[in-house]
This record gives structure tokens, C-alpha cells and sequence, in this order.
């Protein structure tokens, strides 16, 4: 399995699949690269780079909490580059992912061909982050998967109606390890601490300069329907401020589409066509 040392002197982890336009995937807050498992199978076309950020699935854990944070996570992905020798990257961010990807096009324009934010913005609700902050860092209280499944497709039902119960099984086998205890995470606890103590520094940064620097830069944003993260005025929004940039709204999703929806397989197609 690929890895390669970041200047700081951890170990990440990446994949690299696949022939064609380099496109990596940027995954959310707690998750890693088995996050884009659903849209590995339409990415024929594309070398496929994913990125387990440092705290999350097979990276090393960072001794200092502080160092989980959007600023150094971006900068892992320029060493990546380097590591992987290439100048320019299309990204697909989903949420964490999708702010990393802002922040890169703030600091390094010149090193992205596209971006597409799946669910993510400039400005995030409180109501959302309060429901992030319900479980980062925190074990489930389910002791298995089979009780995590269920557990999972009842919260989720409300924004995800249509899902069967068959995925939330599949997502709790990705995201958790099933041990003797009880369900153990896949990334770094203290990622609530980096959380917390972000929080207490200070009301959070506008992040609309951020959003508004991948102006020239092909890019589109997914939205889930029903998300609590990415808001119907904020969506709405970053179309007024940005009006090459391609939208979509999915029915039936919340935090986050699964990507493997002909919809968003269409947006992120789109987009990718329109890199020179």
C-alpha cells in the first residue's frame, strides 16, 4: 500500500488508480479513502488519488491535536503532489475535504485544474456543527454493527428516505471496526479536541475569500436536499457570487450524497469536460 512522509514527519496514506485526468478525492471530518468507494466505479476515466489526512484510516495519528486542522491538511496535499510529481490536480472534496480543496485555492491556485465541493460552503449552519460535535471523537454506543446499522438508518432516515437498509449495514462496516468492546473508530479521538480548542480561539474565519478564489477554475458544488450543512441560502449564494460555477441539488440526500448518483456522476463529469 502507497504511503509517503510529509515534512512534519508523518506517515499517510494514499491510493492511486486508474489512467487519465489525476482527479483526488478529499474525504470528510472523520472518514478517509473509503469514502469515494461509490464513485470508484464510474471513474474509469480519471487517475483516481484518494487521501487518508493525517489522523484518519491508515495515516498516523498527529502527536499534536492541533495540527488537525484545515491549514496543515492542505498542506499534505501539496507535498502529495510533489510526492506524486504532478503540477496540476482536479479535486472532489466532500465537506472537510471540500474546505481543504478552498483553502488550496487560496494558497495555490496555479497547482488545481477543477474543484467540486460535494456539500460543503463557505459558511456552515450551527445547527450542523452541533450535530457533528454529537459524535467526533466519540465511541457509538452500539456494541456491534448489526445494532449500529439499525441506529444509523434511523437517524438518517429523515434525509436519506429512500436509502435501504443494506448501505447504513455497508457504512458502519467501513467507518467502524467490530471489536469484543464494542465498535471501535478509524480515526484519531482528539480530532475533538483540534475541534474544541478551534472553537474556543475564536469566532470562526470568513471562508467566503476562500470559495470566491476558485473563480476562473472549472468548478461545481452538490448540494443533498435535505443537508444541514450546506444551506439552501448559502448554496443559493455561492451561484450569485460565482455564476460560472455548477450547481446541483439532489433529492432525497443529506450530509452527504453518496456520489454515485447519475446526477452528481453528471455534475462531476461536467465539470471535469470543461479543464483545458
Amino acid at each position: 500500500m502507497p504511503f509517503f512522509d510529509t515534512s512534519d514527519g508523518l506517515r499517510l496514506h494514499y491510493t492511486d488508480t486508474g489512467k487519465g485526468l489525476p482527479l483526488l478525492c478529499l474525504a470528510g471530518l472523520t472518514r478517509d479513502s473509503r469514502d469515494f468507494r461509490y464513485f470508484a466505479p464510474h471513474a474509469a476515466n480519471f487517475r483516481m488519488i484518494t487521501l487518508d489526512a493525517r489522523g484518519r484510516g491508515q495515516s498516523d495519528h498527529d502527536p499534536d491535536f492541533m495540527n488537525y486542522n484545515v491549514l496543515r491538511e492542505a498542506q499534505d496535499v501539496l507535498e502529495l503532489l510533489g510526492h506524486l510529481g504532478l503540477g496540476q490536480v482536479s479535486i472532489l472534496g466532500t465537506s472537510r475535504g471540500g474546505l481543504v480543496a478552498m483553502t488550496l485555492a487560496a494558497m495555490a491556485k496555479d497547482r488545481l485544474s477543477a474543484v467540486i465541493l460535494n456539500d460543503v460552503g463557505p459558511e456552515i449552519p450551527p445547527g450542523g456543527i452541533s450535530r457533528i460535535m454529537e459524535y467526533v471523537g466519540r465511541r457509538p454506543a452500539a456494541k456491534s454493527w448489526d445494532q449500529a446499522a439499525e441506529t444509523l438508518g434511523a437517524l438518517m432516515a429523515p434525509a436519506f428516505p429512500d436509502v435501504p437498509p443494506a448501505r447504513w449495514r455497508e457504512e458502519v462496516e467501513t467507518f467502524y471496526d467490530e471489536t469484543p468492546e464494542g465498535l471501535s473508530l478509524r480515526y484519531d479521538p482528539r480530532l475533538r479536541d483540534a475541534l474544541l480548542a478551534q472553537a474556543e480561539a475564536g469566532p470562526p474565519p470568513d471562508l467566503w475569500p476562500l470559495f470566491l478564489a476558485l473563480d476562473g477554475l472549472p468548478c461545481g458544488v452538490i448540494r443533498g436536499a435535505n443537508s444541514d450543512i450546506l444551506s439552501a441560502g448559502t448554496f443559493a449564494e455561492m451561484q450569485r457570487r460565482l455564476p460560472a460555477l455548477q450547481a446541483l441539488e439532489i433529492a432525497n440526500r443529506g450530509h452527504v450524497p453518496f456520489l454515485d448518483e447519475p446526477e452528481a456522476l453528471a455534475l462531476i463529469h461536467s465539470v471535469l469536460d470543461r479543464i483545458k
